[in-house]
């Protein structure tokens, strides 16, 4: 009977033993599951193993800070949603997570943390909108036993003064912008101040490296790469781009070249390299602050193989824009924009024979973007080619007063005018984007273009900031619509471009003022409250409607649902004698 007794007592005391503090690694992959829909490998979760310390960092309580530069394809956002969820089964506390906008916001808890959560049984009903509290609860905003979870836009960083938060979830750092307010990354932390046992995690692609947060934040940390050892030689090194090789033409042959004894790596040996690497810090000295800078090169996804990683450099070498999408988003690094002024006599001597009269075969679609000024409205026709090459066809100047109705009778004489193709058809304007920001003429651009929207003109308004190169206005104005430009991105875009020489072609009967004010701009770094900016200025004294009429052609370019093919194949199938082509005679040397 003692012996009974003892027994009993004994399991009794052992079943009070609290279980094994896992790490929060450990405790992803023993409770953790992806659903079908979220990841490409549903089911537990295995960390690759260049998440286990970044998890760890995550979830160890002497470290403060985790900052982490990012490539897509290595799952940060699920990671995330994991370190969320172990907060809230097991360390419940006030969590805020700040995004760039509210349909990231919106996305991210729909798309990311209700389908983890649900497939989860660990966490399926912490976060359900019942689960505490129900009239507080919305999609945004969640209680939990012990805690709370507040998801909110940097767009909107009013919203942060209700909040304090002990946990604090920045991601995508480098789509956000200051506003009035100051930097929405710097508000956040403000309400953590509270704690003491704060944690802020921020992780980002880096878009510009001049004003990257993410790369700022990186460099204020213990800056950890990830090394792999060499099955050749056993020399650990991070994988960086300049040592993946391939054949000419052959993007399949891909390999890494170590950098210590030259053997050539196949890819075959990559998951093994990727399994046995290791963090290593190269500024140890830095306390509470981890930082992890990854690129794609190591991520275990099909698709992020080095054969197709290298196919999608050949794709996107040529291209400014889409080269620093692959800087950006696969080798985790900021984009070095390579001039800051451009120089117009260089611009003219590029210079080809050709024109609105004399079109190139491979031009198969026309735009132009309108600018408005008090005397005058000037014009800039630009082709483009399946390549999405820019040809400068022609600047056209309407003399006459905005509030005179032939003036603008000028203008739609010219957006309905035909111009022979070699093709042996004819190209007309396929959109055209008006100026509407001037404020003296707005109602005039709006009168005129309202009524001919079908036929793709359109009244715009340059905005600054990170936006969309084109995005319809969500109210109407004067039962009509009006689109929004995003003239910094279309500027840094066509700098870029410029500054390499390739994919925008002039033609040789543009006057040499053209050129003058195509470069009347250039980029300087600025410091807004504190942070970084690069911004354009005008240069003193300066001009600037042929930089203007380009960006809003550009703009244009994007309201254009063009089948290349289709468009080609009309060309060359017209039997019917061509339209002759309608001349306007620009005055631009008389002014």
């Amino acid at each position: 009977m003692d012996s009974l007794l003892s027994d009993i007592r004994r399991r009794a005391l052992a079943a009070l033993i609290p279980p094994p503090r896992l790490s929060l690694s450990e405790w992803i992959e023993t409770h953790m599951r992806l659903p079908e829909g979220v990841s490409s490998m549903p089911g537990q979760v295995r960390l690759w193993p260049y998440q286990r310390s970044i998890a760890d960092a995550i979830g160890d309580p002497e470290i403060e800070r985790v900052t982490v530069v990012k490539p897509v394809r290595v799952g940060f956002t699920s990671l995330l949603t994991a370190a969320l969820a172990n907060y809230v089964a097991n360390d419940p506390a006030p969590v805020l997570v700040l995004l760039p906008t509210t349909g990231d916001c919106r996305d991210y808890m729909v798309s990311d943390v209700e389908p983890i959560f649900s497939a989860t049984p660990a966490v399926r009903d912490l976060l359900a909108s019942d689960s505490v509290d129900e009239d507080r609860n919305t999609l945004l905003s969640r209680r939990f036993p012990g805690g709370s979870l507040k998801i909110v836009a940097a767009k909107a960083p009013r919203n942060l003064r209700r909040h304090n938060a002990r946990v604090l979830m920045i991601d995508e750092a480098d789509a956000m912008e200051s506003g009035a307010e100051g930097s929405p990354i710097k508000l956040g932390e403000k309400r953590t101040l509270s704690f003491a046992n704060r944690k802020i995690i921020l992780g980002s692609t880096p878009v510009l490296e001049e004003t990257s947060h993410v790369l700022r934040a990186y460099g204020e940390s213990d800056q950890r790469v990830y090394e792999v050892p060499c099955p050749a030689c056993g020399a650990f090194t991070e994988i960086l781009w300049k040592h993946i090789e391939w054949e000419l033409d052959r993007p399949e042959t891909a390999a890494f070249r170590c950098p210590e004894c030259k053997a050539l790596i196949e890819e075959r040996h990559k998951a093994g390299m990727v399994g046995k690497g290791t963090w290593r810090a190269l500024a140890p000295t830095v306390k509470g602050h981890a930082g992890f800078r990854l690129n794609a090169l190591v991520s275990g996804l099909v698709n992020a193989s080095w054969a197709k990683l290298a196919a999608e450099f050949i794709q996107a070498k040529d291209d400014p824009a889409t080269l620093q999408t692959f800087t950006n988003t696969i080798l985790a690094q900021g984009w070095k924009e390579t001039i800051d002024e451009l120089d117009e006599l260089e611009l003219q001597a590029r210079c080809e024979p050709f024109g609105l009269n004399r079109i190139p075969a491979d031009v198969l679609a026309i735009t132009g973007g309108c600018d408005v000024q008090d005397d005058r409205l000037e014009v800039t026709l630009v082709g483009w080619t399946r390549d999405q090459e820019i040809l400068i066809l022609g600047h056209l100047v309407i003399w006459g007063s905005p509030d005179d109705n032939a003036t603008w009778l000028q203008l739609d004489d010219l957006s309905r005018s035909m111009w022979k193709h070699p093709h042996g058809g004819s190209l007309k304007l396929d959109a055209l984007a008006i100026d509407s920001g001037d404020g003296d003429w707005t109602d005039r651009v709006y009168d005129f273009c309202h009524p001919r929207m079908s036929r793709r003109i359109m009244a715009i308004k340059g905005v600054h900031g990170s936006r969309p190169a084109l995005q319809m206005s969500k109210s109407r104005v004067r039962n009509g619509h009006l689109f929004l430009v995003g003239v910094d991105g279309i500027k840094t875009l066509l700098a870029n471009r410029l500054a390499r020489g390739s994919s925008i072609r002039f033609s040789d009967e543009l006057e040499p003022v053209w050129f003058e004010q195509l470069a009347s701009e250039r980029k300087v770094l600025r410091y807004a409250r504190g942070l970084p900016v690069r911004r354009f200025e005008r240069k003193p004294g300066m001009r600037a409607e042929a930089l203007d009429c380009t960006v809003y052609a550009y703009a244009a370019r994007q309201a254009v649902p063009l089948n290349f093919d289709k468009r080609e194949g009309e060309l060359q199938g017209h039997t019917a004698a061509p339209m002759a082509p309608q001349k306007i005679k620009s005055q631009w040397m008389s002014r």
